[in-house]
């Protein structure tokens, strides 16, 4: 582990990667105080010890932390699979450069995309900053498998 921690493409994709998740793991407090400061809650025994008549009140949806929550699930969806598939591509010894441009275009489409969405932002804003994150993970793809396809 300490010779690929040598690696620039390694640590690199490490930066990015960290970089990435933490903006993922942000979203979880987002919607928590999201949930708290619109009084929006989801389970039962996040209101247990209100009066009766306020529980119902509060176990609502409301539009704001239905975002968060969207943007949250949508960051999953395309976080994991930037870990994973970066992961394998720095493994292959691609170009620095290239993998520079990969991590840099897909952190940047992350963040360009959780401010569309958070901000309500209009379209094509955030589509196409999924869509650009979306055709990195492609392209990181294709050169693992150029590089390593085994028949």
């Amino acid at each position: 582990m300490a010779k690929l921690m040598e690696d620039e493409v390694f640590m690199a994709f490490t930066t990015y990667a960290v970089i990435v998740v933490v903006k993922m793991l942000l979203m979880a407090p987002l919607t928590a105080f999201y949930r708290i400061t619109r009084g929006a809650f989801a389970n039962e025994e996040d209101v247990a010890r209100k009066p009766a008549e306020e529980r119902k009140k509060l176990l609502r949806s409301h539009p704001d932390v239905e975002r968060v929550r969207r943007c949250h699930q949508n960051d999953i969806e395309t976080i994991v699979p930037f870990v994973l598939v970066g992961l394998l591509y720095a493994l292959t010894g691609p170009v620095l450069s290239a993998a520079l441009l990969h991590f840099r275009i897909f952190a940047g489409s992350r963040i360009c995309h959780t401010i569309a969405y958070l901000f309500s932002l209009p379209q094509p804003s955030r589509g196409l900053s999924w869509v650009i994150g979306l055709l990195v993970n492609f392209s990181m793809s294709y050169s693992v498998l150029s590089t390593v396809l085994y028949l």
